[in-house]
């Protein structure tokens, strides 16, 4: 009888072992190809270790007082974030410089009308447009250095209050632009 229940411990141990086997794998799988991903297999060369971003003047003639502050720190997050880049101001890799040249609040389309027992209301919209001028200089691969306009927009109702609304509108479309300058530098897609 004690053989029997010696028998029994072993099965169990080894049913529970062969229940849990399935998950440990699974668990093993997902840490590992989790470990494999990382953001250095952009399109920088491998001895690309250090860059500098110089801070982006307004030059628009519609100025927001904040957004070179906020655009130039954004960007340069993006980067030292994003990447294994190291900031530098002495001979750098990397070198992204630039401007802000536009800075555009204009009335736009007028959307569809709605038909009230009032009359026809129609209700207008607002487009905020942030254009950039960057100059990208790779000194690892010079091939791929550049300079570029990057322009992007949001669009608000009009019956919003823009001073309420201006500075998450600028922080999206300031958003977007950088997004743009960094796949074309970091993803090269």
């Amino acid at each position: 009888m004690k053989k029997y229940a010696t028998k029994s411990k072993e099965h169990t141990v080894i049913k529970k072992f062969l229940i849990k086997l399935p998950s440990f794998f699974l668990c093993s799988l997902l840490i590992s190809l989790t470990s494999c991903y990382s953001f250095t297999g952009s399109s920088l060369s491998p001895e690309t270790k250090t860059i500098q971003i110089n801070d982006f003047p307004n030059n628009a003639a519609l100025v927001n007082p904040n957004l070179a502050q906020q655009f130039s720190t954004d960007i340069q997050n993006r980067f030292l974030q994003r990447t294994t880049l190291k900031g530098t101001k002495a001979s750098p890799d990397i070198l992204i410089e630039g401007e802000i040249t536009d800075y555009q609040i204009t009335p736009t389309t007028i959307s569809s009308a709605v038909n009230t027992s009032g009359g026809t209301i129609q209700a207008a919209q607002n487009k905020l447009t942030i254009t950039v001028k960057v100059h990208y200089e790779n000194k690892i691969e010079p091939n791929k250095s550049f300079d570029r306009t990057y322009s992007d927009e949001a669009t608000f109702s009009s019956d919003l209050d823009i001073n309420t609304i201006e500075t998450s509108q600028v922080k999206l479309v300031n958003e977007r632009i950088i997004n743009k300058i960094f796949n074309d530098i970091v993803a090269n897609w």
